[in-house]
This record gives C-alpha cells, sequence and structure tokens, in this order.
C-alpha cells in the first residue's frame, strides 16, 4: 500500500500517464501508429537519442547546472567517427570508442572551467555550444559523411534487433539503468542530490562538490558522444548540422521528466519518459493534423508548466517545513 501510494505521488508517474495517453489518443486516430512493424519500432526507436543526452543533462541539473552544449558535441562526435571511417582502416568498435571518449574529453573542458574558474554553466556551456558547433562547422566546410562511407556492419547497428527489439533502444536502456542505480545506490550518487539542494552547504559538510560536478558534465559529454556515433549508425549521414536543437531536447525532456532545474530533485528514469513524451509529441502531432507550429508550442507550454509545477512544489515543501517548526517549537 505504501508502494502504490508513493507510486501515485512521483512526479515519474504523470509523466508515464502523459506519454501513454498521447500514444492511446494517437493510436485510436490512426493504428499504424502503433500496430505496425514500423510504427513501433519507431515508438522505441525514434527517442533514443535524446533519452541518452536526457539523462547525462539529468546528472548535471541535479547539481544544479545546465549543459548547453551537448547537441554540439553530437555534431562534433558524429563527424569525427564518420572522417575516421570514411579515411581510415580502423575497426569501428574502436572509431566508436574514440568518438566517446572524445566526447567525454569536451565535457571535461565544460567541468573544469566551471568548478575550477567557478563561472555558471549556464555561461560557460552556451560559449561551448557556439564554440564546439564553430569547430565542427569549420572543419566540415561543405563536405558531408555519406552512408556509402560508412561500413555495413556498423550502419547495421542502426536497424539491428535483439528478439525483436532495436539494438539502439536496448543500448540506451542498459546506459539509463546504470545511470539509475549510481545515483540511487552509491554515494557518489547521493552527493549529487546534495550539492543540488544547497551547493554552500555541501561543501561545509566537506564534499568534493568541484569534483562531482566535473563528474557529471564528464558523463553529460560521454552520453553526447555515444548519442554522436549511434547518430551516425542510425542516419549514415553526418554534415555540419548534425545535433542541432538536440541540447534543448535534452534540457526540456529532462524538465518535464521532473528533475528540477534548480537542483536536488529528480531522477533519470524522469527525464528518460520525459525524452519518450516530447519525441512521441513530435511524431503523434502530425498525425493529429496539428500544425508545426503548435507542435512547437505545445512542447513549450509543457516545459513551461513543468517549471511552474516544480516551483509550486518547492513552495509548498517550504510551507510544511515552516509549519513543523513553529509545531515543535
Amino acid at each position: 500500500m505504501n508502494s502504490l501510494k508513493r507510486l501515485s505521488r512521483a512526479r515519474e508517474t504523470g509523466i508515464l500517464l502523459a506519454f501513454l495517453l498521447v500514444v492511446v489518443v494517437t493510436t485510436v486516430k490512426n493504428p499504424a501508429f502503433v500496430f505496425s512493424q514500423d510504427g513501433f519500432r519507431d515508438l522505441l526507436v525514434t527517442p533514443m537519442l535524446v533519452l541518452l543526452i536526457a539523462v547525462g543533462e539529468a546528472m548535471v541539473i541535479i547539481t544544479r547546472n545546465v549543459d548547453l552544449s551537448v547537441g554540439s558535441v553530437i555534431g562534433l562526435t558524429a563527424y569525427a567517427a564518420g572522417t575516421l571511417f570514411k579515411y581510415t582502416d580502423i575497426p569501428w568498435p574502436l572509431v566508436a570508442l574514440i568518438a566517446v571518449v572524445g566526447g567525454a574529453a569536451l565535457g571535461a573542458i565544460n567541468g573544469l572551467l566551471i568548478s575550477i574558474a567557478k563561472v555558471p554553466s549556464l555561461v560557460i556551456t552556451l560559449g561551448t555550444l557556439y564554440a564546439f558547433r564553430g569547430i565542427n562547422v569549420v572543419w566540415t566546410g561543405s563536405n558531408r559523411i555519406n552512408s556509402s562511407d560508412i561500413p555495413n556492419d556498423f550502419q547495421g547497428i542502426g536497424t539491428a534487433q535483439l528478439l525483436d527489439v532495436p539494438v539502439i533502444t536496448i543500448i540506451a536502456a542498459v546506459v539509463l539503468i546504470g545511470a539509475a542505480w549510481y545515483l540511487r545506490n552509491t554515494r557518489g550518487g547521493r552527493e549529487f542530490y546534495a550539492i543540488g539542494s544547497d551547493p554552500d552547504a555541501a561543501n561545509l559538510y566537506g564534499l568534493k562538490v568541484g569534483r562531482r560536478v566535473l563528474l557529471a558534465f564528464i558523463v553529460s559529454g560521454t552520453l553526447a558522444g555515444l548519442a554522436g556515433v549511434l547518430y551516425v549508425a542510425r542516419y549514415g549521414t553526418v554534415d555540419s548540422q548534425a545535433g542541432t536543437g538536440f541540447e534543448l531536447q535534452a534540457v526540456g525532456a529532462a524538465v518535464i521528466g521532473g528533475v528540477a532545474i534548480f537542483g536536488g530533485i529528480g531522477s533519470v528514469w524522469g527525464a528518460a519518459i520525459g525524452a519518450m513524451l516530447l519525441l512521441t509529441i513530435n511524431r503523434a502531432l502530425p498525425v493529429l493534423g496539428i500544425q508545426d507550429f503548435w507542435q512547437q508550442a505545445v512542447v513549450g507550454a509543457l516545459i513551461i508548466a513543468a517549471i511552474v509545477l516544480d516551483r509550486v512544489l518547492a513552495l509548498r515543501q517550504a510551507r510544511r517545513l515552516t509549519v513543523m517548526e513553529d509545531s515543535q517549537a
């Protein structure tokens, strides 16, 4: 009974119900949305790249920071992987590893600038968003990577299935479970929440705030690098605009999924469900005959509603604590 009560009050529950409602309504309108091979596969595959970076974004936001550079990291790592495929004979697992490590290095640049220079993450990652994108544009120029440049066995990852489940979905699920386990069951994960709740108190308590923030950005960069690798496998074509806009989808998915923009609250499960909801809405609204403008408006309204709800819940919690303190006095 207590477990059911906690589940009903969890922020993730409402987002999951909203996701299921979107799927049901759209399927009633067009059964092929789910009850077709391509429809069901798209439902599982389309959100996965955003889900990956939303998990990393959630870990950063929980520490009361934000990473706006993930879209540019996807673009850089995707083009780097494609270039290695095109001009070298390096085996694809090693190419994938190089791209993921490259993403981790870019995340480390963000984390070091923030934790050492003490500059707000919004400013740093907004700068690196443009810096990384600029490097990618200069490097790419008018060139692009085509599917003919990518090894067939690597491209197969984008369409391969294991027990009728897309491999990309399995990879994202493994990452999600690992991140959720870390945040819930390790001291380091719990310190993420402590830092996000009150960074000054965390410092006074002796927590290594800078080290944890750096780790969060490295994880975010690593997952963006992995998303860049899977971007190549899924789409086969990479140009200078690869990954554009993914950063806003990642932040939006995390916030919609109940990760408090002020830090200290939320879960990667919520961010993952937020990514599923966000990308499914983008697929569902055209099926329902809603114009592109309203698609963007609906997503924006969801983000605003999530932030307002977070603020209302925070104020309610503060009032409860005040009442409890007064009653004990």
